[in-house]
């Protein structure tokens, strides 16, 4: 068996409790065999309940970072997490696309974290298109995405704008309806990927781990789909590690 593993990337937060940011992402990486590059875009001082302050890293830092990475390893997916605007977001993707055209970008809409403590507002509705014309897929639950479209009161609405420029994965979490089952819509089709577990405990970080694993499924060379429906997997089993807020990683 071959021991070289795909390089994935993440570009995210520091969380010291671990259950969510980079340090989630790599728990999940090394879960799925690929090797993972983490650069912080802020350090937090939070646990799994509480969000206590937040600095953001510069974003010279983080570009020269990623150019390091880039100018050293064929990275296949990157995955990008909390962002303190959509100026630094579009910095980043903008130079990602500009080294590797190819590589898939995948983007957490992380707009505020469990604990209520809010990222990011979306300020520049035309940023927000030039960069998802870049990205693979965003992962925004039923509250990101209207405010993704802030304009825009109908969900399917703002999904069908959204979906022009890139993938959307809409998070079941808080699904009024059906609550658990996910939409995945790609261009004009979609499809709803249902949950196996009818009994999960909600956990601190769950949408890191969500993207993160379908990020290393991408770069496993899934496609698209099968990389939600594995990654909900993953994430499913995730829940149900624990029955508090922190929960554990296996395969």
């Amino acid at each position: 068996m071959s021991t070289n593993r795909p390089f994935v990337l993440s570009i995210a937060g520091f969380d010291p409790s671990a259950g969510a940011g980079v340090l989630a992402d790599i728990k999940t990486f090394e879960q799925h065999q690929v090797y993972g590059f983490a650069i912080n875009t802020a350090n937090t001082i939070q646990t799994e309940t509480d969000f206590v302050s937040i600095e953001w890293t510069a974003i010279e830092l983080v570009l020269q970072s990623i150019e390091t990475l880039f100018q050293n390893y064929d990275i296949k997916a990157v995955k990008i997490g909390i962002v303190p605007s959509l100026d630094y977001l579009k910095k980043i993707v903008l130079l990602l696309h500009r080294l590797s055209p190819n590589t898939k970008i995948i983007w957490d809409t992380v707009l505020k974290s469990t604990t209520e403590f809010h990222f990011l507002t979306i300020e520049n509705q035309n940023d927000l298109v030039t960069i998802l014309d870049k990205i693979e897929l965003i992962t925004p639950n039923y509250e990101e995405i209207q405010k993704l479209v802030p304009t825009e009161k109908n969900i399917e609405n703002s999904i069908e704008n959204l979906s022009k420029h890139c993938s959307v994965l809409l998070k079941g979490g808080h699904n009024p309806s059906e609550i658990g089952v996910d939409f995945l819509y790609i261009k004009d089709r979609f499809y709803r990927l249902l949950p196996k577990n009818t009994v999960v405990y909600p956990k601190h970080g769950s949408g890191c781990v969500l993207s993160a694993a379908i990020t290393a499924q991408i770069t496993l060379e899934q496609n698209l789909l099968s990389a939600c429906i594995k990654g909900k997997e993953y994430t499913e089993n995730f829940l149900v590690s624990t029955q508090n807020q922190l929960g554990y990683h296996h395969a």
